[in-house]
């Protein structure tokens, strides 16, 4: 297969399918299209109490698109990933175009301890991975993307898949026919 592009990833997610690498095949990519597709509908993002004493106690600093790169290795670390090296190339070069987003988790000793990562485009953002290596850093880069795209209008957060985590926090599943209506207007 041929390598990707940014070019082809900004398609591909522009008709509702996303890169993953298979590890298990020297990770060559393929292109992924769920019947169902995970969403966190903007206004139904859950704080739950627990979240809520984090946000507020400060114990954690979040930045945006500070160290991309390293949030996609952080996600990447773990046994079974669909992150290769391919895959960070292309994306990190998304991120130099505008397209890639991370929110970085910082902890008091300035430590890198979770984020998220993704891509937007027009009024949508596509989550791709999240990760924690202290408890409720993810969420709270989570809950910072959903203020940011409020903030700036955006109309659809897709999660590509739904988890109970994401469940937990609002997400929830859709056909692959409601996802291509909201996607297009979220692309309009």
């Amino acid at each position: 297969m041929e390598q990707i592009t940014p070019d082809m990833v900004l398609y591909g997610y522009s008709q509702g399918v996303f890169p993953m690498a298979n590890q298990e095949e020297n990770n060559e990519i393929f292109w992924v299209e769920p019947e169902f597709r995970g969403i966190i509908p903007l206004d139904a993002f859950k704080v739950s109490k627990s979240l809520n004493q984090t946000l507020k106690s400060g114990k954690f600093k979040v930045t945006l698109n500070t160290d991309f790169e390293a949030v996609m290795r952080g996600c990447a670390n773990r046994n079974e990933t669909w992150i290769s090296e391919e895959i960070i190339d292309v994306y990190c070069q998304l991120q130099q175009m505008g397209y890639g987003f991370s929110f970085e988790v910082w902890n008091k000793q300035n430590e890198l301890v979770g984020g998220l990562y993704g891509i937007a485009m027009g009024r949508a953002f596509f989550g791709e991975s999240m990760y924690s290596l202290e408890r409720d850093a993810s969420k709270v880069a989570l809950y910072c993307l959903v203020e940011w795209l409020n903030e700036n209008n955006f109309l659809l957060l897709d999660t590509q898949y739904i988890t109970d985590h994401l469940k937990s926090l609002g997400a929830i599943e859709i056909t692959r026919a409601e996802y291509l209506v909201l996607l297009a207007e979220a692309l309009a």
